[in-house]
């Protein structure tokens, strides 16, 4: 994991301003923009933590999503070489592309599950 913290399942992105000297980051995977920072790591901790809690209470008491929604359609762009190769395994298979890519990404995600335990 690269660059990142979590809490209640929610994902922060952790970044450093030199120049202000702060810890900052938002909440990645919701409908709005939600910022937190801190001057140490611990601030910063406790300040995604807060917002996490604060976009939980605002999500439930206006009724909206707590999370932003994915509706499944992923346009990827590849090079040519990498799309000509998965076609070909896609083909001997007898799957589409389409059910090739999804088992890649299912695969991927049960390593990366069992990599965090």
């Amino acid at each position: 994991m690269k660059d990142v913290i979590t809490y209640k399942g929610f994902v922060g992105s952790v970044h450093f301003s030199s120049e202000d000297r702060v810890f900052y980051g938002k909440i990645e995977g919701v409908n709005y923009l939600v910022t937190f920072e801190g001057e140490t790591f611990d601030e910063l901790e406790d300040g995604f933590k807060y917002m996490v809690d604060e976009h939980i209470k605002d999500c439930k008491n206006n009724d909206v999503p707590v999370e932003k929604s994915y509706k499944g359609n992923l346009n990827i762009r590849l090079s040519p070489e990498l799309h000509k190769k998965a076609v070909h395994n896609a083909t001997l298979k007898g799957i589409s592309l389409n059910q090739y890519i999804n088992d890649a990404i299912k695969k991927e995600l049960s390593s990366s599950d069992t990599a965090t335990r």
